[in-house]
């Protein structure tokens, strides 16, 4: 496992444009996110990138200004113009399908993609849940809104640009008082935010500042990212990164990201998901197993039992942390004929890992490399092994063998 972890300080709430000006200021590159939102087909706007004060702290920005909107700031930043389209796209009412089509047609990265659709998911049944409609039919204003793609899918790419996959998130501060919105005046936390802390692992904490700090982009963030309960008891912070946002409290208002180093022996609890099924079909199955993994599932594997009857079945497994139990069970229920399931927590050693790119004599390779005390192993990923042993014209096991040797080589 990769012991490097996200943790969000949210003393002043979360917004989308907070997440992704944070993330920028942490490292994400901006060529990869500029280039990625110039994919997708949404225009009407232009992003301005820059740095500003919040109570003396230094921050990143990351704005969205939409065609209709007169941006008076005389900041030093450096703007992306989208004004080619004639039509004003922010005005559109899309519902969810609309914008995993936007999604899926834009030129990013597979993980990008389902880590967006996660946050648009835990939004919008948040917004469908308030509205009391069908999921399908809940159009989305704010959520919709051009400002608001942006925002998600730019948090997206970035995270997935920054490589790191463990996140854990502080309490979230939130204010009082009333927001207008598309339906009207509204309370804060607005419902679509208090529906998404409903249904997630997220702690609320209600400030004495006047106005909203939490937006349900910044919810779905939270909610769709965080993996980790909390924090390890030792840690070394390797980089820190400050994002604003517009409004003004009396405190900064500023979200940091601190990508860290858990130090702790890596020990963890975790849920094994299992049921038998004796009548599902091998293509249910196996497209089941593909939705897991693309859920957060750490682990899915099948074992062949015999059932009541002497029937030939499977038992699936599913090792899963414990705030995906309940969406992965979903997943189980909804596209294979079991009607039980069973849950139980299980304690794991695990060594540490990260994911590398390394240049062998054979050809470009990612190399997962794990470390335990004094053990080192190098696992050189299958489908690029595969590749390189085809372009070489030499035998897999050769060519998995070479790039292990020069790997750990290098190492030492």
């Amino acid at each position: 496992m990769d012991n490097r972890i996200l943790y969000f300080e949210c003393f002043s709430g979360i917004s989308g444009d907070m997440t992704v000006s944070a993330l920028i200021d942490l490292g994400a590159d901006v060529d990869v996110l500029m280039k990625g939102l110039n994919s997708l087909n949404v225009s009407g706007y232009k992003i301005e990138i820059g740095r500003r004060d919040k109570c003396g702290i230094n921050a990143s920005k990351f704005d969205v200004i939409l065609e209709s909107e007169h941006s008076h700031s005389h900041e030093h930043s450096h703007s992306h113009e989208h004004n080619h389209s004639q039509h004003h796209h922010h005005h559109e009412h899309r519902n969810i399908n609309d914008i995993f089509e936007i999604i899926d047609k834009g030129d990013i990265s597979d993980n990008a993609k389902n880590i967006a659709k996660n946050i648009f998911m835990e939004v919008a049944k948040a917004e469908a849940k308030a509205h009391n409609k069908p999921l399908e039919m809940v159009h989305f204003h704010e959520v919709g809104a051009v400002d608001s793609i942006v925002d998600i899918v730019g948090t997206a790419i970035c995270i997935d640009n920054l490589g790191v996959n463990r996140f854990c998130f502080s309490h979230i501060c939130e204010g009082t008082g009333y927001v207008k919105c598309q339906h009207g005046i509204l309370p804060v936390p607005v419902p679509a935010v208090m529906n998404i802390f409903e249904n997630s692992n997220l702690i609320m904490k209600i400030t004495d500042n006047e106005g909203e700090m939490i937006t349900p982009t910044g919810a779905g963030i939270g909610s769709a990212l965080c993996n980790e309960k909390e924090l390890p008891k030792s840690f070394k912070i390797l980089k820190t990164g400050i994002g604003s946002g517009k409004k003004d409290f009396k405190n900064a208002n500023i979200l940091r990201v601190m990508l860290i180093e858990d130090s702790e022996d890596k020990k963890e609890e975790i849920v094994m998901i299992e049921t038998n099924i004796d009548d599902s079909t091998p293509e249910a199955i196996s497209y089941t197993m593909d939705l897991l993994f693309e859920n957060g599932a750490r682990d899915v594997f099948f074992t062949p039992i015999y059932m009541k009857k002497n029937r030939p079945a499977v038992m699936l497994s599913v090792l899963v942390y414990e705030n995906l139990v309940s969406k992965l069970s979903d997943i189980i229920f909804e596209n294979l004929t079991t009607i039980g399931i069973r849950k139980y927590k299980v304690e794991r050693d695990i060594m540490d890992r990260e994911v590398k790119t390394f240049n062998s004599s054979l050809g470009e390779c990612s190399i997962k490399i794990c470390r335990r005390k004094d053990m080192v192993y190098c696992y050189p990923e299958f489908d690029d092994v595969k590749k390189i042993s085809k372009e070489n014209g030499i035998s897999f096991d050769e060519c998995m063998n070479t790039i292990k040797y020069e790997c750990k080589k290098a190492l030492f």
